[in-house]
C-alpha cells in the first residue's frame, strides 16, 4: 500500500463537474487531487455530450452534401466517426493540460472511501494507494438506465455503444423519446437509417410544452422517423442479423423489427458502486441521490456532492456550476446555488431550448404573466439560412415586466437561450430586451421582437 500525502480537496470523478471543481479549488489556493476510474473528462467528453454533438453536426453536413449527390453512405460515416474521435481526443487533451498547468494531481483508478478522511485508490494494475483529504467533492456522474426486460448486450444498445457503431444501421428502434432518443434518432436518420421511436408518454420530449415540441416532431417525421407514443415495451427477441422489439399500444400487442434497439429511458446516479458511502454513513435517497444544502454540502460537513448524483436535471453545465459553488464553499466563501436560470437544450433539428419558468408553471403558481412571441418565419436571417421553422416565447411578470422564463424552438436555439438566461439572472425586463439594439440581420432579432410583443401587451394592460 502506497500512502499519498494529504490534500486539501480530493475530487472523485473528472467529468465537467469534477474537473471544474478541481480547477476552482486549485485557483483558490487549495492543494487538490482528482481521481478518475475510466477516462479523463468523464462520460460527457468520451461517450456523451461531445461525441454526440460531433456526430450530430456531421449528420447535418452529410444531409446537405447528399442533396448535391456527392457522398457515399458508408464512407461518410467512417469520416464522421474519425472526426468524432479527433474532437474527443482534443477535448480530453485540453482537460488534461488545464489540470496539469493548474498543479492538480491526477490519479487514475477507482476511489473508495474507507473513512471520513481517507480514500483508497484501486489501480488497473491491481496496486492500491491511499490518499487523505480535508474535504472531498463527489462528482461520480451517472450511467444509462437498463430496463430489466431489455438488458444491454448484443443488439440492445445504450447510448455509449450507439455512438461507437462501426457502420450506419439500416434500421434502429429507440425506446424512449427524451432528448437523447430524439437527438440520436435524428442523427442516424440523417445518415440514412430507418428510425422508430417508442415513447411511453403522450409526446416525445416530455417536459417541454406541446407547441414548442410540434416543429421538432414535424421535422422528425420529414426525416422519415416513425413516432409511436403511448408505447409500453415488454421485451425483445434477438436474431443473427436483427431483433424484434415487442410493445403494447392501445391494448394491442405490436412488434417492430430493427437491426438494433437503442435504450434511452434516462440515467441513474453512480452512487451504488464501490464508492464507500455506506461505510462512512452518507445516506442516499431511494433514487440513489445524495441530499445537499445550498452550498452542495452533504450531511457530513466536509463532504460535498455535485452533478448527476444530486437532485435536478442531469446536465453538464449544471454540474460545472455546482462545482464552482462547492469549491468556493470549501474556501470559506458565501457562494450558494441558484437554479432559476439553468438552460435546458435539445440538439434536435430545429433546436429546442428553455430557461426559467414556462407558461404552464406560472399558471400553476398563480403568477400573473404576459407572453411575448415572435416567429423565425419573419426573420431575414432565418429565411436566408432556410431555417424558417420556430418561435421565441418570453414569459414576463405582468406588473413588473421581469423576465421569468423563455422557450425557443428554431435555428441556433442552443446559443440564443444564453441571452435570455442572462436576462433572468440579472433581473432584466422585457423593456430592457426590447430596447437593446440587436444587429441586423441576425437570429437574435427574434428575441427582441418577442420582447417588444410582451412589452406592448403590458402597455395595453396598463392603459386599461
Amino acid at each position: 500500500m502506497i500512502h499519498f500525502e494529504t490534500v486539501d480537496t480530493l475530487v472523485i470523478g473528472s467529468g465537467p463537474g469534477g474537473y471544474m471543481a478541481a480547477l476552482r479549488s486549485s485557483q483558490l489556493g487549495m492543494k487538490t487531487a482528482i481521481v478518475e476510474r475510466n477516462q479523463l473528462g468523464g462520460v460527457c467528453t468520451h461517450v456523451g455530450c461531445i461525441p454526440s454533438k460531433a456526430l450530430i453536426a456531421e449528420a447535418e453536413r452529410f444531409a446537405l452534401r447528399r442533396q448535391w449527390g456527392d457522398v457515399q453512405r458508408g464512407a461518410s460515416f467512417d469520416e464522421a466517426q474519425a472526426f468524432k474521435r479527433a474532437v474527443v481526443n482534443k477535448q480530453s487533451g485540453g482537460i488534461r493540460f488545464l489540470l496539469k498547468t493548474a498543479g492538480i494531481t491526477v490519479i487514475e483508478g477507482e476511489a473508495s472511501l474507507i473513512d471520513l478522511h481517507t480514500a483508497v485508490i484501486h489501480h488497473a494494475d491491481s496496486s492500491e494507494q491511499q490518499i487523505t483529504f480535508k474535504h472531498v467533492i463527489l462528482a461520480t456522474g451517472s450511467r444509462p438506465i437498463e430496463i430489466k426486460s431489455l438488458p444491454f448486450g448484443g443488439r440492445i444498445l445504450s447510448s455509449t455503444e450507439a455512438l461507437s457503431l462501426p457502420h450506419i444501421p439500416d434500421s434502429l428502434a429507440i425506446v424512449g423519446g427524451g432528448y437523447i432518443g430524439v437527438e440520436l434518432g435524428q442523427m442516424f436518420a440523417k445518415f440514412g437509417t430507418k428510425v422508430t421511436i417508442l415513447e411511453g408518454g403522450g409526446q416525445v420530449l416530455p417536459g417541454f410544452e406541446g407547441e414548442l415540441v410540434a416543429p421538432v416532431v414535424r421535422q422528425l417525421e420529414e426525416d422519415g422517423i416513425t413516432i409511436v407514443t403511448g408505447a409500453n415495451v415488454v421485451g425483445a427477441d434477438q436474431h443473427a442479423h436483427h431483433l424484434e422489439l415487442h410493445y403494447s399500444h392501445q391494448d394491442e400487442r405490436c412488434t417492430v423489427q430493427a437491426e438494433y434497439a437503442l435504450i434511452t429511458v434516462g440515467r441513474t446516479p453512480n452512487t451504488d458502486r464501490e464508492l464507500g458511502l455506506e461505510r462512512i454513513g452518507l445516506p442516499c435517497t431511494a433514487q440513489g441521490l445524495i441530499e445537499i444544502d445550498d452550498q452542495c454540502r452533504t450531511s457530513i460537513p466536509h463532504i460535498y456532492a455535485i452533478g448527476d448524483i444530486i437532485q435536478g436535471p442531469a446536465l453538464a453545465h449544471k454540474a460545472s456550476y455546482e462545482a464552482k459553488i462547492a469549491a468556493e464553499a470549501i474556501a470559506g466563501k458565501p457562494s450558494i446555488v441558484d437554479y432559476k436560470a439553468i438552460p435546458l437544450v435539445v440538439f434536435s433539428s430545429p433546436e429546442l431550448a428553455s430557461v426559467g419558468l414556462n407558461e404552464t408553471e406560472c399558471k400553476q403558481q398563480s403568477i400573473p404573466v404576459v407572453v411575448g412571441k415572435s416567429a423565425f418565419s419573419i426573420n431575414g436571417r432565418a429565411l436566408a439560412l432556410k431555417e424558417p421553422a420556430g418561435v421565441v416565447k418570453i414569459i414576463a411578470h405582468q406588473a413588473s415586466g421581469l423576465v421569468l422564463g423563455a422557450q425557443i424552438v428554431g435555428a441556433e436555439a442552443s446559443t440564443l437561450i444564453s441571452e435570455l438566461a442572462l436576462a433572468i439572472e440579472m433581473g432584466a425586463t422585457v423593456e430592457d430586451l426590447a430596447m437593446t439594439i440587436h444587429p441586423h440581420p441576425t437570429l437574435g432579432e427574434v428575441i427582441m421582437e418577442a420582447a417588444e410583443h410582451a412589452n406592448r401587451k403590458m402597455e395595453k394592460l396598463s392603459s386599461q
